[in-house]
């Protein structure tokens, strides 16, 4: 019986059906042969190289040939198919939190139902659909949120009652259910099947393919990509493609210059039964209980039903011991949770005869997400890896976003949460892998609400002012791996309380950080901000300024000690990264970005600057300790501890200047706060940090100073409507369709990088447009809230997402900031969006399914309001523009 279930999911089957895959045992190739045998010798050269023969490598070979990429060799250590796509459970679904992710999974489905006609290989494509099944409430409307975005996708959904759940499904146990989405058109595939048709194809294409084939390491000269190392001689190449899935961490550091890939794999169990008395409709929909841990899917009239356990056990720590996955042990013992959960779910499968436990292994990430993109180090290496267990779902899809990578040096949407740069070497270290991955697992069926964050891996990056902060009631959360404060929990709170209780609604910090943006607006608040990253580029004559000028829009050929707002753009226009620069000296600059630039900015650079050894780029993001002071009384507090005037006249908006602050030399102030509030940004010689911010704490006591995060922040920036890179801001979007065009100088006397598609979109308008939305109808206290994501609607009809919100303490109304598109009512082409479009229209903003209606804005209210208003008070048209 299990070797039925071994030729199922592996290459017998396939290899039966399909002559030319078979293995030629002469040392003539048939010419029908798809998959070289070992006698033929590998190429010398090629253009691209591939690494990995499973769902993922032979998708990028298959992208890449259709986009017109003939030289390309695919090389997998054993056999096509036979690592985790083998054993993978078939079952593609698109319901998914993340946008990006959604979208490559509805690729993948209707790549997968046309493969078989377009390659003659049997995929074992069936659509089934699928329902989520929810047992309570927050799970109903985070299956809800998940409806909302898949409808406005044009994916066919709905949420569904226990009956209906029963109606669909007869087997499932409805007791304790309290809701369900149903998702039609979800399908499922033999994995194995889907790889080696998208092979077929590739080779059809003139994509070689040689199994057997080990690669040892990538040579690189010069920080590219100049060939590989294998068991069998060297290539060549240009491009190398990371496709090894559990073994690419190991495969990314066995290279000249190593590129941490941050995976780790876990054992992932699997049930297979004999077929049923009555057996199970090929049909059937897929059944996945999140709350149960469990997913459960049609199998040869019988069941194949897996699960995510709380207690994963991680594996393979080192080395790649095997050259194919073979059939782990079985473990009844750690499975018998999820089989209980089964029993619970489907109780007449308690007479049914078990054919087998199948143990196979599963590589995760440390943030849940697959990782793709280009290495920082080197050029040409792309990496494509890390599917956690959602493999065949994002196969087609993330295959196809990275072959348009590679062809056109960018994908056709923003892959950022995909980004290999995301990560910095420190998510590189195995210990912090094997202990974050046992959280990821479990973490894939566990309600994730707003805000929510990893618990394991932490205070690995932190401020010199850390124990100080949590000594004084400091919450704390985690974005590339540096620790930020969200809020300060004042005396007497209950902290276990509050950071257990998680919601979509109200969330039980709304007063404390109420408390910290009144301050911020009455008095004065300090904020840890740290982890910003922070550059600074230098030469010996112009290099610097003329290499700046082309790669940001914004004139940088400002006087020393200004400060310039301005956007790291790429061809088309979109941002790169968003920053503030101030020059130090005529030779000197200093770069602020958002923390997640770290690798991203510098990598970019990197490739773009020239290569002069009179021009020097240093990250210096550990050697300053930033502290944002935010208030009407910052200018007092900063004046009396530096014994200088801090008047307007003296120090300008935007502006830097080295003071000294109590016995501190050397802090570089500037005359910014990232929020729209008076204030200063200070950054401190990290030896200096404790000393600067127990004398600014001590001064401030008079004039009502305190601590405040990122929470007030977030709500500061958002009532003010600062669009913030990550969040709002994506390579996709133009300064011209956020409200920047005064951070763009279009003639300022020479061309820089993404001018001409500026110089167009002002010619002929933009297709999109950053809009600012207040909830007007909303209840904050019994509604749910916006987080991000949702969809917009004008006049009934979809036209665009929210890509950050927050409530106003100010409006003391939700505002919601996010993109609107106009989009043809028959032909369904883009059309130019007006600032009439705009403003004409009658807003709704969808919070799982329920439509509250919003005020649209192009401009933010330019009143400070420094005093409370009610909401009946708050008339939101009557306000100037800034």
């Amino acid at each position: 019986a299990a070797s039925m279930f071994l030729r199922l999911l592996s290459d017998v089957r396939w290899r039966a059906a399909n002559p030319r895959w078979r293995r030629s045992t002469c040392s003539r190739r048939s010419t029908s042969s798809t998959a070289e045998p070992p006698s033929v010798p590998l190429p010398a050269q090629a253009q691209v190289v591939i690494c990995g023969g499973g769902i993922m490598g032979t998708s990028v070979a298959y992208h890449l040939s259709k986009m017109g990429w003939k030289d390309i060799v695919l090389l997998e250590q054993g056999r096509l198919a036979a690592g985790t796509t083998r054993f993978c459970a078939g079952i593609v679904s698109t319901a998914r939190h993340v946008s990006i992710e959604l979208k490559m999974a509805d690729y993948s489905n209707k790549l997968y139902q046309q493969l078989e006609q377009e390659t003659g290989v049997k995929t074992g494509y069936v659509k089934t659909g699928s329902i989520s099944l929810a047992q309570t409430q927050d799970r109903l409307i985070s299956l809800k949120r998940i409806a909302s975005s898949l409808s406005v996708m044009g994916i066919p959904c709905e949420i569904i009652t226990p009956k209906q759940v029963a109606q669909l499904h007869p087997l499932i146990n409805i007791h304790d259910l309290v809701g369900a989405m149903y998702v039609p058109e979800d399908a499922l595939v033999s994995s194995a099947n889907v790889s080696l048709a998208l092979a077929t194809a590739a080779s059809r294409n003139g994509v070689q393919i040689h199994e057997r084939t080990s690669v040892s390491h990538v040579s690189i000269q010069k920080g590219c990509v100049a060939g590989v190392e294998t068991d069998r001689g060297q290539i060549q190449c240009q491009y190398f493609v990371n496709c090894a899935g559990q073994w690419a961490y190991e495969l990314g550091h066995s290279g000249e210059e190593p590129v941490n890939i941050p995976l780790h794999a876990c054992e992932h169990f699997y049930l297979l039964t004999h077929p049923l008395k009555e057996p199970l409709a090929s049909n059937l929909p897929t059944i996945v209980d999140p709350d149960g841990r469990i997913y459960i899917r049609n199998w040869q009239g019988g069941i194949l039903s897996g699960g995510f356990e709380k207690n994963p056990k991680p594996l393979f720590t080192e080395g790649r011991n095997q050259l194919e996955i073979q059939h782990l042990q079985e473990d009844w013992d750690h499975f018998e949770p999820l089989l209980s959960a089964l029993l619970r779910r489907m109780p007449d499968l308690e007479a049914l005869q078990i054919m087998q436990l199948v143990n196979c292994p599963e590589s995760f990430t440390p943030d849940m997400r697959c990782i793709m993109g280009e290495s920082p180090t080197v050029r040409g290496y792309f990496v494509l890896a890390g599917m956690n267990s959602a493999g065949i779902s994002y196969g087609g899809g993330a295959g196809k976003y990275l072959a348009e990578w590679m062809v056109n040096g960018y994908p056709s949407e923003n892959v950022w949460p995909l980004d290999l740069k995301r990560f910095g070497s420190l998510q590189s270290s195995r210990t912090f892998l094997r202990h974050r991955v046992m959280e990821v697992m479990p973490l894939m069926c566990d309600l994730k609400v707003p805000r929510w964050d990893f618990q394991t891996g932490r205070q690995l990056r932190t401020s010199p002012l850390y124990d100080r902060l949590d000594a004084q009631g400091a919450r704390w959360m985690e974005k590339h791996g540096f620790e930020r404060v969200k809020y300060f929990v004042p005396p007497g709170k209950d902290l276990l309380d509050l950071d257990q209780r998680k919601t979509f609604y109200k969330p039980d910090w709304f007063d404390i950080v109420g408390s910290e943006v009144k301050c911020c607006k009455e008095a004065v608040c300090v904020i840890d901000m740290s982890s910003f990253t922070k550059f600074e580029i230098s030469s010996t004559g112009d290099q610097a300024l003329e290499s700046l000028q082309y790669l940001f829009s914004n004139d940088l050929d400002v006087p020393v000690g200004h400060v310039v707002h301005t956007g790291m753009l790429n061809e088309k226009g979109g941002y790169e990264n968003d920053c503030s620069i101030a020059r130090l000296s005529k030779r000197s600059f200093f770069m602020i970005s958002p923390t997640d630039q770290q690798v991203h900015c510098w990598a970019w650079l990197k490739n773009r600057l020239p290569d002069d050894s009179n021009l020097t780029m240093e990250d210096v993001t550990w050697k300053y300790t930033a502290l944002n002071l935010i208030g009407p009384r910052a200018v007092d507090v900063l004046s009396e501890l530096s014994y200088a005037p801090i008047t307007p006249d003296h120090f300008p908006s935007l502006f830097c200047k080295e003071m000294s602050v109590g016995y501190a030399n050397g802090i570089r102030v500037m005359s910014i706060t990232h929020t729209g509030e008076p204030g200063f940004m200070l950054y401190i010689p990290i030896e200096y940090a404790l000393h600067v911010y127990n004398e600014v704490m001590n001064m401030g006591q008079k004039y009502g100073i305190r601590n405040a995060g990122y929470y007030a922040l977030r709500s500061l920036r958002i009532e003010k409507f600062f669009a913030f890179w990550g969040q709002d801001l994506d390579a996709f979007t133009t300064p011209m369709e956020c409200g920047r065009e005064f951070q763009v100088k279009l003639e300022k006397g020479m061309q820089f990088l993404g001018q001409e598609a500026l110089m167009e979109q002002k010619q002929n308008g933009v297709y999109k447009r950053f809009t600012m939305f207040i909830l007007e109808d909303h209840d904050t206290d019994m509604d749910l809230w916006p987080w991000w994501g949702e969809p917009i609607f004008r006049n009934g009809r979809y036209v665009g997402k929210t890509t950050s919100s927050a409530y106003s303490y100010t409006l003391e109304r939700h505002v919601c900031l996010g993109f609107v598109q106009h989009f043809d009512e028959k032909t369904g082409a883009q059309l130019v969006v007006t600032t009439d479009f705009i403003n004409q229209g009658e807003y709704e903003i969808d919070i799982a399914g329920q439509r509250f209606q919003a005020k649209a804005k192009l401009y933010p209210f330019s009143s400070l309001f420094t005093q409370r208003r009610r909401k009946d008070e708050v008339e939101l048209s009557g306000y100037q523009r800034e």
